[in-house]
């Protein structure tokens, strides 16, 4: 399946549309033989290279030879770890702990990593091809391993395999069409799920790929490629709109045949102007968490009829084989109307978190003989089964597209302030867009030592943005830290 539905149209892509743009990145384009040829010379890298597990990890640059490491690691049989460049060291290599790493694909000028066997992908040559994948490779083996937020404080990795990749496309294919006519935005970091459909689905059909990169303003990158390349293909956070917003009424989208979004709650009104800008396109609601391979639902605005629940438009139906039902506390089906925890099921769900049996069983449980996973979403279906999202169970939100879970944040800000009591919660800002509010049992201090510990240890979107000091912190009838208190001070 893996091979049918990626391997061979890869190969295809790169045979028939040789002298074609794959890919643009700081505004430099490369073809698809260029592509063909750094896949082929990392792959050439891989064959030689003594190594025993077929995880690998892949330091995630804005460079060819980056994307072109995955496709060669797939050809090989072996599955890719992201490991970010600019995330604090000390992190990466509790990834590469976790996951026992003997080799990392790094195309830095100068790697990070001193321990572990390192394969320096822009400095390796191209002899000749390397393209035929490894025969008898089996569905099952892994394609990637992406690490999310944990609330110990340490990372946690999501397994995904070939046959759910492969799942993911068919299913894609059955309600969207890319062809090599296309130019279809990348703007999500290699660490983060949505970056696989923004690079793989064009390259599968021969479509040109426009990387944003990590470097600059990302949402003035965004804003002018899609006008003055006249992407056609888009798939984004709704925050990027949001910061968009102030020049809708300056920007011309009409290019855009498909704007979808993903990894946060897609607000009807701001969607409504954005239709505006994107006047020919068809907008989706996207949903699904990493767990659940990219996405496993969607819904199409229509701003007649679009179904919101407090201002927040429905995450639909199932896409095709997946499986999606809202439970109650005893695992009985919720009623129509009846909130309770959403939970997914089918081709596409992850076979667990890696050496984490913990969570694995705290997260998945078996009803009828088949397997689920309790997503943390609270949701309810309406009358026409149409899934519409109210809130979070747990103590999580999506920062910037980023799951997060702040009780990471206040773990490594306790480990910090030893003696002092710290909350985070998120919020809305008067944007509309989410942020992160650390609240500390405390006189006022100078944070500026506490930030850059934090710092030293999360990436940048986890780093709180309002701070708030309180001496004693309210308690509910519970005896327990009143949340809803604390969130009210919020101004």
């Amino acid at each position: 399946m893996f091979y049918s539905q990626i391997l061979s149209p890869v190969l295809s892509s790169i045979k028939n549309f040789s002298s074609r743009n794959a890919f643009c990145i700081d505004e430099e384009f490369y073809t698809y033989e260029q592509f063909g040829q750094c896949i082929s010379k990392v792959r050439k890298a891989l064959s030689l290279a003594e190594y025993n597990n077929p995880k690998v990890g892949l330091v995630v640059n804005d460079d060819l030879e980056t994307y072109a490491s995955i496709f060669a690691l797939w050809l090989e049989g072996d599955s890719y770890v992201p490991l970010h460049p600019n995330w604090p060291l000390e992190r990466c290599l509790d990834i590469c702990e976790q996951v026992e790493l003997d080799l990392i694909l790094d195309s830095s000028k100068e790697t990070r990593y001193k321990d572990i066997k390192v394969i320096p992908t822009s400095t390796l040559e191209y002899v000749q091809d390397s393209l035929v994948p490894k025969p008898n490779v089996s569905d099952d083996d892994l394609a990637y391993i992406l690490f999310t937020s944990g609330s110990t404080g340490k990372p946690k990795g999501v397994q995904l395999s070939r046959k759910n990749l492969a799942s993911f496309v068919q299913a894609f294919f059955e309600q969207y069409s890319i062809n090599d006519e296309d130019r279809c935005l990348q703007c999500f970091d290699l660490t983060f799920d949505l970056s696989i459909i923004s690079y793989l689905i064009p390259i599968l059909r021969g479509a040109c790929v426009y990387v944003v990169s990590s470097g600059g303003a990302k949402y003035v990158q965004i804003g002018s490629l899609l006008e003055d390349e006249q992407l056609t293909f888009a798939l984004m956070a709704p925050s990027t709109i949001k910061y968009l917003q102030p020049y809708f009424e300056e920007m011309d989208c009409s290019s855009l045949k498909v704007s979808l979004f993903c990894g946060e709650a897609l607000h009807f009104d701001v969607t409504k102007e954005w239709s505006q800008c994107a006047i020919n396109a068809i907008i989706d609601n996207v949903y699904g968490p990493t767990e659940d391979t990219i996405w496993c639902s969607t819904y199409r605005y229509c701003e007649e009829k679009t179904k919101a629940y407090n201002g927040v438009i429905s995450i639909g139906k199932p896409m095709l084989g997946c499986g999606m039902e809202i439970f109650d506390e005893k695992y009985n089906i919720c009623q129509k109307g009846e909130l309770g925890e959403l939970c997914l099921s089918g081709d596409q769900l992850t076979p667990g978190y890696i050496n984490n049996p913990e969570k694995n069983a705290a997260s998945f449980f078996m009803k009828d003989g088949v397997r689920w996973y309790k997503s943390g979403d609270l949701c309810f279906k309406d009358e026409d089964g149409d899934i519409m999202y109210s809130g979070r169970l747990d103590h999580q939100a999506k920062i910037q597209g980023f799951r997060v879970e702040m009780g990471e944040i206040e773990y490594h800000a306790g480990e910090y302030l030893k003696d002092k009591n710290v909350v985070c919660m998120a919020f809305d800002n008067k944007e509309g867009l989410t942020e992160i509010a650390m609240f500390v049992e405390s006189e006022e201090f100078n944070p500026d030592g506490m930030i850059a510990y934090m710092r030293t240890k999360m990436p940048p979107y986890m780093i709180p943005t309002r701070l708030l000091y309180v001496p004693a912190f309210p308690l509910n009838a519970n005896d327990k830290t009143d949340k809803v208190k604390l969130k009210a001070m919020i101004q």
